[in-house]
């Protein structure tokens, strides 16, 4: 069986006197092996040469690698200062040479993409934080500028709009709350349970499922659940809104997109994160005594009478109050992300990507921050 091989395209130079004839054989294509690029300058290092032709009569075909290599080998012949006759080119190269020389290059359109010095990337890095940081800022001046209109009654947006975000971020959002809440609530008590029959203290589990679930855990995994589908999805949608020029449209319209879609979103999730979380911390309360009841052998009523008493009204009032503030965390988070994404499909995916992530950050850092107040306050 014979193999047959494709033909690679060559390139030969004829000199004639003062002028070199340029021999283009074979396709001259993309998946071409074509020549390398030191070839560029080989036909014009002979001295005495004024003028350079082409001859493509044993051209099979080209594309646009063979414009390229056109491309750099004129502008080799432009610094040895060469005449150049084209009419040996095929006439659509010939056009697509006038056309390439008729719209020049971008000054910038090639970056650099040599080494960069320790402190040059450090301080590129401080430059880029410090211009996050500004525009994290001026978000958050302009989403406390429009609430202030909202409690001024002179806020424009949709009750509809409002209704329908309230109910996606709530009665939508049970099913994954209920999920991870009860899933959470069983792990700590297993986790707490086999630490703690070492001491023959089972019926603490009660108390650490009660407080961990109350004060800390309820808040923060409703808030990270949330996070990763309410504020993506904020994004996501302000991102395609901003790709398709609706935030532009409602600015011309002299609707601020603050108010208009922000502010409803902020809403729905204040509203919403404290019924989740107290349905959060229920929870995990009963995946807690599932643990208790089925494993060690703790009777339901003991077990509610021991939650009680481990929790009191401050935790249970501190925890909804976490989940508030974290509701508007992860809608500016999201909001933001989204209305600073570019106009493309891509950076669509990016800000709802980045979204999650700067929406978890603030929620572990006003965690933290949370549990410091609490402590000096003696909560």
């Amino acid at each position: 069986m014979t193999v047959s091989r494709r033909p690679h395209p060559e390139l030969s130079a004829a000199r004639h006197d003062s002028q070199v004839r340029l021999r283009f054989v074979g396709p001259w294509t993309l998946g071409a092996s074509m020549p390398a690029a030191h070839t560029y300058e080989l036909p014009f290092t002979t001295d005495g040469i004024a003028h350079v032709s082409f001859d493509t009569s044993k051209l099979t075909e080209w594309d646009t690698g063979f414009i390229t290599y056109l491309v750099e080998l004129l502008a080799a012949a432009g610094r040895h200062h060469l005449d150049v006759d084209r009419g040996g080119l095929p006439q659509g190269v010939q056009r697509l040479l006038a056309l390439v020389e008729a719209v020049p290059e971008k000054a910038d359109a090639r970056h650099d993409a040599g080494r960069v010095g320790m402190f040059t990337a450090i301080g590129r890095r401080v430059i880029d934080s410090a211009d996050s940081a500004r525009a994290v800022l001026g978000f958050i001046g302009e989403a406390t500028l429009a609430f202030g209109k909202l409690l001024a009654f002179r806020a424009r947006y949709r009750t509809s709009d409002l209704l329908l975000l309230v109910q996606q971020a709530g009665a939508e959002a049970l099913p994954i709350v209920t999920l991870i809440s009860f899933l959470v609530g069983l792990i700590l008590a297993f986790v707490g349970a086999v630490q703690l029959q070492q001491f023959g203290a089972t019926i603490y589990v009660a108390n650490l499922v009660g407080i961990a679930t109350v004060r800390e855990m309820g808040a923060m995994m409703t808030a990270i659940v949330m996070a990763g589908r309410t504020g993506a999805a904020y994004a996501a949608q302000l991102g395609s809104m901003k790709a398709t020029q609706e935030l532009d449209a409602l600015t011309t319209m002299g609707i601020s997109p603050l108010e208009f879609l922000v502010l409803p979103r902020m809403i729905a999730l204040f509203l919403m994160m404290p019924l989740l979380c107290l349905y959060s911390d229920l929870l995990g309360i009963l995946g807690g005594a599932t643990v208790s009841v089925g494993l060690l052998g703790l009777s339901p009523i003991r077990y509610y009478q021991q939650t009680v008493s481990a929790i009191s009204l401050g935790d249970l009032v501190g925890g909804v109050f976490k989940a508030s503030v974290y509701g508007v965390l992860i809608a500016l988070a999201g909001c933001l992300r989204g209305i600073q994404a570019g106009k493309s499909s891509a950076a669509v995916g990016e800000a709802t990507t980045s979204a999650v992530v700067t929406s978890i950050v603030w929620i572990i850092t006003a965690c933290g921050i949370f549990a410091v107040l609490f402590y000096l306050l003696g909560i």
